[in-house]
């Protein structure tokens, strides 16, 4: 597995979020044909040697329209091969058009893995899981504040959260691909009884850096021996710096985050 690969070559279990914005990007770019997908390359190149994957977050390239979806493929060709991708798209709907969305991803975009919303249950999540070799990340514990509305909400004695996780453990069983789960690195409290409940799950966690996340918090709590954790960075890096040296920058926070989790 791509993922564990790379955790073994680079001791590191770095995310690099590649979020985007044309209105935050160096302004020298804008020069450029294509100013985002040149900020993208310059960052994925600056970054490779500590990030084990990639996180592209479909929206700010879907809100592009055609522009976008072309940028979204050719910033996901400029990824090295052997590095993990992630879509970002969270989606989830009925089984058909949950089979639309993966094939979208999966076969046309030939993404390794997306995250998706667990809201509408198994039917909608099954046709994600039905690729071998592929990954789905369901939403589990997230770190924005609505979150409370109703991740929170409890059946009995256990939250939604919780149900998700163990309900959810039983779709993946029969099925081929592999689950993990999105949990906010401002819940950094609660990884450890989620790791508990899913002791061989990689665990996506955002947050870190901008959203003022704990890293060491998260590590100690859900790290596991082959990794398990994919600790996403995306403001805090792609934006460190805002001139032509943009992309050092990158790779001087990307460094630091790596060093700090001294694997």
């Amino acid at each position: 597995m791509k993922l564990h690969k790379q955790y073994a070559q680079k001791k590191s279990l770095l995310c690099v979020g590649l979020d985007t914005d044309i209105e935050k990007i160096p302004a020298f770019l804008l020069d450029y044909p294509n100013p985002m997908l040149e900020f993208n390359r310059r960052i994925i190149a600056a970054t490779a040697e500590y990030a084990i994957a990639y996180k592209i977050n479909t929206a700010f390239y879907e809100c592009m329209g055609t522009k976008g979806w072309e940028t979204m493929a050719e910033t996901l060709s400029l990824i090295p091969s052997d590095i993990f991708t992630i879509a970002d798209a969270k989606r989830g709907d009925i089984g058909n058009t949950s089979t639309m969305y993966a094939k979208t991803f999966f076969e046309t975009m030939n993404f390794d893995s997306i995250t998706v919303a667990p809201y509408m249950g198994a039917d909608s999540v099954k046709p994600f899981l039905a690729y071998p070799d592929k990954m789905v990340f369901l939403l589990a514990l997230t770190s924005n504040a609505g979150a409370q509305d109703f991740q929170w909400l409890k059946d009995g004695e256990k939250p939604l959260y919780q149900h998700v996780i163990t309900t959810s453990q039983k779709w993946a069983a029969n099925s081929v691909g592999e689950l993990g789960y999105v949990v906010g690195a401002t819940k950094a409290d609660y990884i450890g009884e989620i790791r508990e409940m899913c002791p061989d799950a990689w665990l996506l966690v955002p947050g870190i850096g901008a959203q003022g996340g704990d890293l060491q918090a998260v590590l100690n709590e859900g790290k596991t021996e082959k990794g398990g954790l994919l600790i996403n960075a995306s403001r805090s890096i792609i934006y460190a710096g805002k001139g032509e040296d943009f992309a050092e920058k990158a790779a001087a926070e990307a460094k630091k985050m790596w060093a700090e989790m001294g694997i």
